[in-house]
């Protein structure tokens, strides 16, 4: 690899998030630093219509302000039973500012008397790389499950109580944290761009 990494920046303010990224990346070797640590802020639009299309604007607006390889991530849960809903939407469904007991309530209401079997989501995180070079790199994961009938679990945040894994017995928002980040789509995620970064020899 022609250009040299010295740092890494994930693009997000989350601390939750920025725990499990370092947890995963830190044997690249290369310091892993949030936007706050990096110095940088940013207001970026993300109006893209896939995951894909939000996290590239996201790396390369992070990219252009810092330097160094961004990665970032879009992710979020699709429902079948609702052609793909919320989706690209996630964080935006209802509104942003509407809590997501309100948000996971209106779900499960939506999907009253649908059968477990028809019951079937996802949820998806796609994480792109911005390379000093301009070059773009993107991976994408998924975490298959279903929605419950009710919240459980107060674990994890957002959809998690209402996203259940039946080979666990458990909703995402029940399990402990070890085992919601073994298994996890954004941690599937982020071990596939550790390994397509290291491809780069990083």
């Amino acid at each position: 690899m022609g250009e040299k990494i010295d740092k890494i920046v994930f693009a997000t303010g989350n601390e939750g998030k920025m725990r499990e990224v370092r947890m995963i990346l830190e044997d690249l070797g290369i310091p892993v630093l949030s936007m706050k640590e990096a110095g940088v802020q940013a207001d970026i639009q993300e109006d893209g219509t896939t995951f894909e299309e939000n996290a590239v604007i996201k790396a390369k607006a992070v990219q252009k302000l810092a330097g160094g390889l961004v990665l970032a991530d879009d992710s979020g849960l699709e429902i079948d039973f609702l052609n793909g809903e919320p989706g690209v939407y996630s964080a935006r469904y209802m509104g942003e500012d509407t809590s997501y007991h309100i948000k996971n309530k209106s779900l499960i209401d939506r999907l009253e008397g649908v059968k477990d079997e028809e019951r079937t989501a996802r949820y998806v995180c796609v994480i792109a790389a911005a390379f000093p070079s301009g070059e773009i790199l993107t991976v994408k994961a998924a975490l298959e499950g279903r929605i419950g009938y009710e919240e459980r679990g107060e674990n994890g945040f957002g959809y998690d109580p209402i996203f259940y894994l039946p080979e666990y017995g458990h909703t995402t928002g029940e399990l402990p944290l070890e085992i919601k980040n073994a298994i996890s789509h954004r941690g599937k995620a982020l071990r596939l761009m550790r390994e397509r970064l290291r491809e780069k020899g990083l």
